[in-house]
């Protein structure tokens, strides 16, 4: 078992000294403590303290150990390549308060970042400032809101498919809406009449995800969008899972007048631990006025930043947005071009697809009889007969090698396993992964035991989840001074 830091320390050892000369502006000595004992911390030397944290660095599982099939998340491989453009000194020096005329370099690559995503939309504009999803969100309603009380309009609702995205509801009342669902029907899309049922003058707009949570194309998208329109509500989309529609086909064109971009799931920048992301926010041109400000703008072959309009919904975030996220999504743009967007869609349709039929005799797929998009939803139904638990299920996968898939989501399906393998996996990568979810069902049914004590091989063996929950451990104390 891997030892604790503070257990690791061994008193006056030191990782640092401090020269202490009679320099005008040396440190006093009396301001420094005697040694790190009297600060509770551990006293270990540079190397110790070194080794300790790579081997726990070595504990944790990433991309370049095995497939992450996490659904709904698009956990990509980020290519080196992004993590070299955004450590050159020209970027990672920038302060953001230089001049105008000494950063153009970097107002163009912003500016050229919004100028891709509308051309992969079809929206008017984008703003680049939210620094996630889920700000993207809120900025989204935000702009719902400001557009509609222009017009006069004191709108109170927001419809929410139940096949979306979970912070939708969250957003929504934090803007200060009533939030209303809305049922998916039997074959897991929006329903027109459904709609209609619950669409009335006090909606200011439907939060669409799509594809949706499901891993399906929402295709009544272009008639519910007529039908919002009709009653002066406007469609947002949810866009996390963009990394189905790139190239293929332009939102704005179905009727989308609202779209959050998740630049740390499609454009394969660092994704989890709450950061760093990035959360961008196209609209059409009815919605551009709002926008918040700082946006960059081109005059002739200028680049500044717009800080004034009337109408605008102003500052979401200091300085300009996640910058360092936005060199790296836009090295990817420039490094795939339009046709490999467009591929990486393709693919990551393909593989989604090729999963579904390698695993759909093996588990249960509530939604059969049509394609999925980038991800495929399974429910543990079968394996229930054997007292086996979708997250038995994920924590057996762990012993071969592989992070679990998103677990419980979403919640229309019951013990829902959702798999997404994105573009970057290969074909030998996912028939392993394959490999082992059958043995895993198998297991299930010849020794469901092994299964529901799983997992056996990590670091960390089965935790109490409720208890690990409840009871939080968050400070070390040395067992002789308890």
């Amino acid at each position: 078992m891997t030892k604790l830091i503070f257990e690791k320390s061994s008193e006056h050892r030191s990782a640092c000294d401090f020269p202490f000369v009679k320099e005008k502006n040396s440190i006093p000595k009396s301001l420094l403590k005697e040694s790190n004992t009297s600060l509770g911390l551990p006293e270990l030397s540079e190397l110790e303290i070194i080794r300790h944290y790579v081997h726990l660095a070595s504990l944790n599982f990433n991309i370049e150990k095995g497939l992450y099939p996490l659904g709904s998340c698009t956990m990509k491989y980020n290519p080196r390549i992004n993590e070299d453009m955004a450590g050159l000194s020209g970027f990672s020096n920038l302060h953001p308060y230089a001049p105008q005329d000494l950063v153009q370099g970097a107002l163009k690559l912003m500016y050229e970042v919004e100028q891709w995503l509308c051309e992969l939309t079809g929206m008017s504009a984008v703003t680049l400032q939210p620094a996630a999803g889920a700000q993207g969100e809120f900025t989204g309603l935000k702009l719902i809101r400001a557009y509609h009380l222009d017009k006069g309009l004191k709108k109170t609702k927001i419809l929410i498919p139940d096949s979306a995205h979970g912070t939708n509801p969250a957003s929504s009342t934090l803007c200060g809406y009533d939030v209303q669902k809305v049922p998916s029907n039997s074959i897991g899309l929006l329903d027109i009449e459904q709609v209609s049922k619950v669409l009335d003058d006090d909606v200011a707009a439907l939060m669409m995800t799509n594809p949706n949570t499901l891993g399906l194309f929402e295709e009544n998208i272009v008639a519910i969008a007529k039908l919002l329109h009709q009653k002066n509500a406007l469609l947002y989309c949810d866009g996390a899972n963009f990394n189905a529609l790139m190239g293929q086909a332009k939102l704005a064109e179905m009727g989308v007048d609202v779209l959050q971009f998740n630049l740390h799931k499609t454009f394969s920048t660092p994704h989890g631990g709450g950061g760093p992301g990035a959360g961008p926010v196209g609209v059409t041109e009815k919605l551009k006025p709002y926008l918040p400000l700082p946006r960059v703008i081109k005059e002739k072959d200028f680049y500044k930043l717009e800080t004034q309009s009337q109408k605008s919904i102003g500052r979401l975030k200091g300085f300009y947005g996640n910058f360092g996220v936005l060199v790296r999504a836009y090295t990817y743009m420039r490094a795939m071009g339009q046709e490999g967007l467009k591929k990486v869609s393709q693919m990551a349709v393909l593989n989604a697809n090729y999963i579904k039929h390698r695993l759909k005799d093996a588990y249960d797929l509530p939604y059969n009889d049509r394609p999925c998009m980038h991800e495929v939803i399974f429910s543990d139904k079968k394996q229930l007969k054997h007292s086996i638990k979708t997250l038995d299920i994920a924590k057996r996968l762990m012993d071969f090698g592989f992070h679990p898939p998103t677990v419980y989501f979403p919640l229309i399906v019951s013990g829902a396993l959702m798999i997404e393998p994105t573009e970057t996996e290969s074909k030998e990568e996912i028939d392993r992964f394959c490999d082992a979810m059958i043995a895993i069902a198998k297991e299930c049914e010849s020794n469901p035991q092994k299964v529901h004590e799983a997992p056996h091989t990590t670091p960390v063996r089965r935790v109490d989840e409720v208890k690990a929950a409840r009871n939080l451990i968050l400070t070390y104390q040395n067992p002789t001074t308890r």
